[in-house]
């Protein structure tokens, strides 16, 4: 697209920030009085037009002023806004919430959801840290009913796998320890790679729940993230945007519905940015049609090589992009920190 003067820069950031706080669109008298621009309304009228036809803004009736369209919103983000500073106050006071559960992982990721949506006044995710490779801690088997057992199987970092599972036949309480006991001092430790060749030894019982082990420790390094949790979604479904209500269900369903959400992390975090870095998905960039009304404001946060996470915001593309890259990228940081003092071994 065409090259933007600085003037032209500036009387789109306005837009943009006009339309944030009220929703409605901006016309170029409202700009020079609430501005005190100077220079005329038709002269910000005109270069209005120029931006219209870039393709940067649109007018919605023809007696109605203007409002950013998607490529608005991307060339803004990617070129004109500048992230707010958070207070140092708000800072210490985020900062020591998370340090008194420094050693709670769930803790940690249901504070950054609720902080984020705070902040955000929009839906927050934060998925909890997830190792890029999982490693045994400790095994628990407990006789539940019948010829049902609960395998409660913790992995290095804090992640916890459990299940119901049905042997053959009824085992003791006892006769269960034992066999976790025996697996614990075979596996503790160990990846994988590192014990996916049977320990010699092991009685039919132990071999079973060996095999179960592995079958879980390997899904959980197939996975992309560990739970996921949601917060704020009632701010999503208050904005005007959404106030017929199907809008914001297909947004929605992108956070409720797993694989879909998996699908977005593989395709945008996983694959484009870097621990720390924030990325910016506006309208679905025109691959998710859930979001085309929609921006999502993602980070990964965590320690190379022990465990990742990402954390973002879903709200309406009229968001505050400055403070909520801001908070994400805050957050992001303070998470890293998190993982590297208590799951780095």
């Amino acid at each position: 697209m065409t090259e933007l003067s600085d003037r032209q820069r500036f009387l789109l950031s306005l837009v943009i920030h006009e339309y944030v706080q009220s929703a409605t669109p901006v016309g170029s008298k409202h700009m020079v009085e609430q501005y005190h621009l100077d220079m005329s309304s038709a002269t910000v009228r005109n270069e209005l037009a120029a931006l219209t036809d870039m393709g940067y803004l649109r007018q919605p009736h023809l007696s109605a002023g203007r409002v950013p369209t998607e490529d608005g919103y991307r060339l803004f983000v990617g070129n004109i806004v500048q992230e707010t500073n958070i207070p140092d106050s708000t800072r210490r006071t985020i900062a020591h919430q998370f340090y008194q559960m420094r050693q709670d992982v769930e803790g940690w990721t249901k504070l950054a959801a609720s902080i984020l949506a705070h902040q955000s006044r929009a839906a927050s995710l934060v998925t909890a840290p997830h190792p890029e490779r999982s490693r045994f801690k400790h095994i628990e088997l407990i006789a539940a009913r019948g010829h049902q057992v609960l395998m409660v199987l913790v992995l290095m970092g804090g992640e916890i796998l459990q299940r119901f599972i049905t042997l053959p036949e009824i085992v003791a309480q006892d006769q269960l320890s034992i066999t976790a006991d025996r697996l614990n001092n075979a596996l503790l430790g160990k990846c994988v790679e590192e014990i996916s060749t049977e320990p010699v030894g092991f009685t039919d019982l132990e071999a079973d729940i060996y095999r179960l082990t592995l079958d879980e420790m390997t899904q959980a390094d197939s996975m992309i993230s560990g739970e996921v949790v949601l917060d704020g979604l009632t701010n999503v479904l208050a904005e005007p945007e959404f106030s017929a209500g199907s809008e914001a269900r297909r947004a929605l369903r992108v956070l409720e519905e797993r694989p879909l959400l998996n699908d977005i992390l593989s395709k945008t975090v996983l694959h484009g940015s870097s621990l720390g870095g924030v990325q910016v998905l506006i309208g679905g960039e025109g691959i998710y049609d859930a979001l085309s009304q929609c921006s999502i404001v993602l980070a990964r946060y965590g320690t190379p090589g022990v465990a990742t996470g990402t954390l973002g915001v879903l709200g309406p593309m009229r968001m505050p992009y400055g403070h909520t890259i801001s908070i994400v990228r805050f957050l992001s940081g303070l998470l890293s920190d998190l993982v590297n003092e208590t799951m780095a071994e």
